[in-house]
C-alpha cells in the first residue's frame, strides 16, 4: 500500500489488494483480494460500504482518478481511468468500463459488458445511453479531488462538523 494512501479504520482491506497514491477506501468498504488481485490506482475513491470482490484468477482493476461511490458492487470487472461509478451500482464479472464513462446510480452492468470510452451508461440492466459531455467531465474531476482533500483530513483526523441552524 502507498503511504499516501488512506483507509478508514472501519473499511476491511484483506489478500493481494494495492492501493496508489492518494487512493482512500472509506468508511464499512470491503475490498477482497482472497482469489485474484484488487488493484487501486492513484487518487481514485472507494466510497462508504462499496464492495470489491474477485473470482478465481478474474482481477478486479480500477484505475487512476476514479470515484467508486458509496455502496457500489464491483467483481471482478475493470474500470479504466478517470470514470464515475454511481452510487448503489452493480458490476458483475468481466465488464469493462473505458476510460471517462460514467455509471449512472442503481445502475446493474451485466457480465461481460464492455462499455466504450467516454459513454454514459444507465438502467436495469445497463445499457449505453450517450455520450459523455463537458458537464460530466468537469464531475468526475471535481469527484477524485474532493476525495483526495477529504482523505488528507481525516488522515489527519481534523474533519469538523458544523451544526446547521434550525
Amino acid at each position: 500500500m502507498d503511504p499516501t494512501a488512506f483507509i478508514a479504520p472501519s473499511a476491511v482491506v484483506l489478500g493481494d489488494v494495492t492501493l496508489g497514491p492518494r487512493s482512500s477506501v472509506w468508511y464499512q468498504a470491503v475490498l477482497r483480494g482472497d482469489m485474484a488481485p484488487i488493484v487501486i490506482g492513484e487518487a481514485t475513491n472507494i466510497q462508504d460500504a462499496t464492495i470489491i470482490h474477485v473470482d478465481e484468477g478474474k482481477p478486479a482493476v480500477i484505475g487512476a482518478r476514479v470515484g467508486v461511490g458509496h455502496r457500489v458492487i464491483l467483481h471482478a470487472c475493470t474500470v479504466e481511468d478517470e470514470c464515475l461509478i454511481g452510487m448503489g451500482s452493480i458490476l458483475l464479472n468481466d465488464v469493462h468500463v473505458g476510460t471517462g464513462s460514467v455509471i449512472a446510480a442503481g445502475a446493474v452492468v451485466p457480465e461481460g459488458l464492455r462499455v466504450p470510452p467516454h459513454s454514459l451508461v444507465m438502467g436495469v440492466p445497463a445499457r449505453v445511453t450517450r455520450h459523455v459531455d463537458d458537464g460530466l467531465r468537469a464531475r468526475i474531476r471535481g469527484t477524485w479531488e474532493h476525495y483526495v482533500a477529504e482523505a488528507a483530513r481525516h488522515r489527519r483526523g481534523t474533519f469538523p462538523v458544523e451544526r446547521a441552524s434550525l
